[in-house]
């Protein structure tokens, strides 16, 4: 007996306003979700504008490092930032209040693991890593590698374009090594635990708003477009993906349940406009 099929992502036009109109936090994914070749767009940022001003929780939450992602904290309006795939959290000091836009903000970091077992665990990973650019041709870590404090990442789609056996084998290699992993929209991640985005959503929801998220999952939205958003997309009630989400469709067994017209940053800030819509 084969497999059953996903069921086909449904249109974001489907999902009740009545459901929309409860939404009080979003989780979102970075690449090529709120951004678009690399960049956030301005119709993206202004959604994130737009839903602090209504009133509700945006986190991004990424696999990409806690120092690529000082910045966008310091200047993106939202509270904080979720690195690493739930690993370390970034946020503002003056209580989660949102940064001014071009002002100096003292940023925090608070992390799942204490120091030194960061530190042995990285040392173990560097090693790793070592053996991975020795054994696969090809294989290089990500340019954003040296702002990493708790994974290894190598540039799969971002970069350079490595092909399903050169990813595969980058893979084997690292689960070989003991490391836990998942890929993004542009890289293969290796880590010593299994932390992932459901996971660190649950601690961040705690540890920076006070808020136990599986208690209020009607009142969340996960958005993604990728692998490593699937554990947000298996537990969240509701969940979207952007339209680019479709590249990895076959590959995932716990899909969105909704999917925006337009793919990257116009497809976020299609979400934007539908819970904005429901709540006049």
């Amino acid at each position: 007996m084969s497999p059953a099929t996903p069921a086909p992502l449904r249109p974001l036009m489907e999902w009740p306003a009545a459901e929309r109109a409860r939404i009080r936090g979003v989780f979102t994914d970075i690449d090529d979700t709120l951004t678009t070749e690399g960049q956030i767009t301005p119709d993206a940022l202004a959604a994130l504008a737009a839903l602090r001003e209504a009133g509700l929780i945006v986190v991004p939450i990424t696999g990409r490092p806690v120092g690529w992602c000082e910045q966008l904290a310091a200047r993106w309006p939202v509270p904080a930032i979720v690195a690493e795939n739930g690993a370390v959290a970034l946020f503002s000091e003056k209580n989660g209040e949102t940064p001014a836009p071009n002002g100096e903000v003292a940023l925090s970091k608070l992390y799942r693991e204490d120091a030194p077992n960061r530190a042995r665990n990285m040392a173990h990973m560097q090693r790793v890593a070592a053996h991975v650019l020795r054994e696969v041709p090809g294989a290089a870590l990500s340019r954003d590698s040296a702002g990493r404090e708790t994974d290894i990442a190598f540039d799969v789609a971002e970069h350079q374009q490595l092909d399903a056996a050169q990813v595969d084998a980058i893979l084997a290699l690292l689960r070989a090594e003991g490391l836990h992993t998942t890929r993004s929209s542009i890289h293969v991640h290796g880590a010593v635990n299994a932390f992932d985005k459901w996971s660190g959503a649950q601690w961040a929801a705690d540890a920076l708003f006070g808020r136990r998220l599986s208690d209020e999952l009607d009142h969340w939205v996960a958005v993604g477009d990728s692998i490593n958003d699937e554990p947000m997309f298996r537990h969240f009630r509701h969940s979207v993906g952007v339209a680019n989400i479709a590249r990895f469709a076959a590959q995932l067994a716990a899909p969105p349940a909704y999917v925006t017209p337009s793919a990257r940053g116009a497809g976020f800030a299609e979400l934007a406009q539908a819970l904005l819509a429901a709540r006049r």
